[in-house]
């Protein structure tokens, strides 16, 4: 089995650089926090439709794909999110990710499926916990589109490992 290992992952590479276009930064005044002499940053407000989508690579996705940023990782948290929509179809290579990774459906359905496992059919609403080292894949079904927000952390700074693609087979069963 061929893998390739991203040593920044699109996720990643994207999540950081809408956060620099974005213009938003901690306001100029930080605030004491008090009794310990540590200064707190103000929330920061990405606003809707501030960053920039990207079409999901052919390398790491099968069909129409379209990537839109939400939020980097910033120190301490290594997390990061992006939502993700699938024209029907559209589907994700197969995938691991070094601390796992979670979905959260927003709209459409979709099929997602664990390595040796069954395809499963997944609806708005539907939360997907994928544990650390699972190889999986995520995707729309053959007639209807499907949004997730996928939130995932870095380990050793990487966030996927992309493996080969999922074959027309495996994806219909």
């Amino acid at each position: 089995m061929k893998t390739t290992l991203m040593t920044a992952s699109l996720l990643l590479l994207m999540a950081s650089a809408s956060a620099q276009n974005t213009g938003l930064t901690a306001a100029p005044g930080k605030a004491t926090t008090a009794g310990t002499g540590s200064t707190a940053q103000e929330m920061v407000i990405a606003r809707a439709g501030s960053q920039a989508s990207a079409k999901g690579p052919a390398q790491y996705f099968t069909g129409s794909v379209r990537v839109d940023p939400l939020f980097a990782a910033r120190a301490p948290s290594t997390a990061a999110g992006v939502a993700v929509t699938f024209e029907p179809g559209a589907r994700s290579a197969w995938h691991t990710h070094p601390a796992g990774q979670v979905l959260i459906v927003s709209a459409g359905a979709g099929r997602v499926q664990q390595w040796g496992g069954a395809v499963q059919e997944i609806r708005p609403g539907d939360v997907i916990w994928t544990p650390p080292g699972i190889k999986h894949w995520h995707g729309a079904t053959a007639t209807t589109g499907m949004t997730h927000i996928a939130i995932q952390e870095s380990l050793g700074g990487k966030n996927v490992e992309w493996m080969e693609k999922v074959s027309d087979e495996q994806y219909r069963q």
